[in-house]
């Protein structure tokens, strides 16, 4: 029995991800994810190398653009199979398709605008990657599985979804193959999350498998702990709202956002930060905060013990939720410190971008960042220590206070990594370290390598392999 395997994207890269995988006449991709960093953005305009409309069916981990935004492009060449994910998975795949659509139409308009005004001739047509309709074109094709539930996909391959623990909705993908008397696991990790983290469940350990993709995001480094990252939290909080000034937080709007929320709210109920206005300005995540508040099932007990308590860390005094463009403008015009927490992420698009414009110059605020910031993007210009940043076609010098906290990351660190791949009892035949910076994904195999003994691969982009 032979498989194929082709890592079409997050291979020695964060985002893209994308894998390839024929086996018994079956084929399949494990997301599809779009590229984030600016220096690989291109091969989301690439012709897919297999032709969309031989593919069987697309497993989806999780609602995170580069794991499910390069979905459309997908459908729009051909794809009508099904994309199987869980249903909170599925809620927010629809969202932040919508608004990743929504963006690409309004940059290519943006940059048409910016060009004409400037009298420059773009060296490509400024068209979106791909539309609104293409995006509703995926809707019909989502097909929500239950954790644990076994996925027969044909050809002797059933797939089953596992609670992965990162962000809500999120799986682990395990893919039995079978043949005659031959069978094989692939386990694929999609992103992994942290034990013990706030609001959901731990993530699955695994006893078994021959062949294992794991993500590296982290896996160079450790995290803080979480009192270390809520007091870290706490004290730029109050410097900055001592100083006059304005906390601005990019943060990815699933589960970043939401935590962000958490923790802020339990920092105002222990007394230890001022009342303050706050403001969730993206109507993506306004929306995505609705998805939690209907799948309490997949909180942890601390966030169900904290629910049947009649609180909400989604809703407290103080917090606006904003969703309307104007409102979204009237924040920079109000009197007083205030925290805004603005998607997207790393900073490349959406509203956190204007709260950049209006904040980064002044020295009594501060730009908060609580997730991984990706080489090339904005938000990793001014983590480097940019002195002058280019948002929106204009340059602003950076003058306000950056701070990164890593305790809030919803990825685990090296050594959560290797807790989870310890679960394993007997080696894998190949370990394929993936969906991390070259030289972090490097770090982190050789690290296996001395720790378990293992086989492993950190595989390039579009390299193929036979799993035997």
């Amino acid at each position: 029995m032979r498989t194929k395997l082709v890592f079409l994207g997050a291979a020695r890269a964060v985002t893209g991800s994308r894998y390839y995988l024929e086996a018994n006449g079956i084929r399949l991709l494990v997301d599809c994810g779009l590229y984030q960093e600016r220096q690989f953005a291109s091969r989301n305009w690439e012709q897919f190398p297999v032709s969309p409309d031989t593919l069987h069916a697309v497993l989806v981990t999780h609602a995170h653009l580069d794991h499910c935004g390069l979905l459309p492009k997908l459908v729009r060449e051909g794809f009508r199979g099904k994309l199987y994910c869980t249903e909170a998975t599925a809620e927010i795949v629809r969202i932040t398709l919508m608004d990743s659509a929504h963006i690409q139409e309004e940059d290519a308009a943006f940059k048409k605008r910016r060009h004409e005004r400037e009298g420059r001739v773009a060296p490509y047509p400024e068209i979106p990657l791909y539309t609104v309709n293409d995006a509703q074109a995926c809707f019909p094709l989502l097909e929500p599985i239950r954790y644990g539930d076994r996925l027969a996909l044909g050809g002797g391959i059933s797939a089953t979804f596992h609670e992965a623990g990162h962000v809500l909705g999120s799986s682990m993908v395990t893919l039995d193959i079978s043949k005659g008397g031959d069978k094989r696991r692939i386990l694929f990790s999609g992103d992994i999350g942290r034990w013990g983290g706030p609001i959901l469940q731990d993530p699955t350990v695994f006893s078994q498998a021959d062949y294992v993709l794991v993500e590296s995001t982290y896996g160079d480094r450790l995290h803080e702990s979480q009192g270390v990252a809520n007091d870290q939290l706490a004290e730029v909080i109050n410097s900055t709202i001592k100083a006059g000034g304005n906390v601005i937080v990019p943060s990815f709007v699933l589960e970043r956002s939401q935590e962000v929320l958490y923790y802020t709210n339990k920092l105002l109920t222990n007394g230890r930060i001022p009342r303050l206005r706050v403001f969730l300005d993206s109507p993506m995540a306004v929306r995505v905060t609705e998805v939690f508040k209907r799948h309490p099932e997949l909180f942890d007990r601390e966030m169900m013990g904290f629910v049947r308590q009649g609180n909400s860390p989604f809703d407290f005094r103080g917090l606006s939720m904003v969703t309307v463009v104007e409102d979204s403008k009237a924040i920079s015009d109000l009197v007083g410190p205030r925290m805004i927490i603005a998607g997207s992420g790393m900073c490349n698009a959406g509203r956190v971008k204007h709260h950049l414009v209006n904040n980064i110059s002044n020295p009594k605020n501060a730009v908060l960042f609580v997730g991984f910031q990706a080489v090339g993007t904005l938000g990793w210009q001014i983590m480097d220590g940019a002195k002058v940043v280019r948002i929106l076609g204009q340059n602003y010098p950076v003058r306000a206070k950056i701070v990164q906290i890593h305790g809030f990351s919803a990825h685990a660190d090296r050594d959560e990594l290797l807790r989870w791949l310890s679960s394993i009892r007997k080696a894998p035949d190949q370990l394929f370290v993936v969906h991390g910076e070259e030289e972090t994904s490097f770090r982190f195999a050789d690290f296996v390598r001395a720790k378990l003994g293992w086989g492993v691969t950190v595989p390039e982009y579009r390299q193929e392999v036979m799993l035997e």
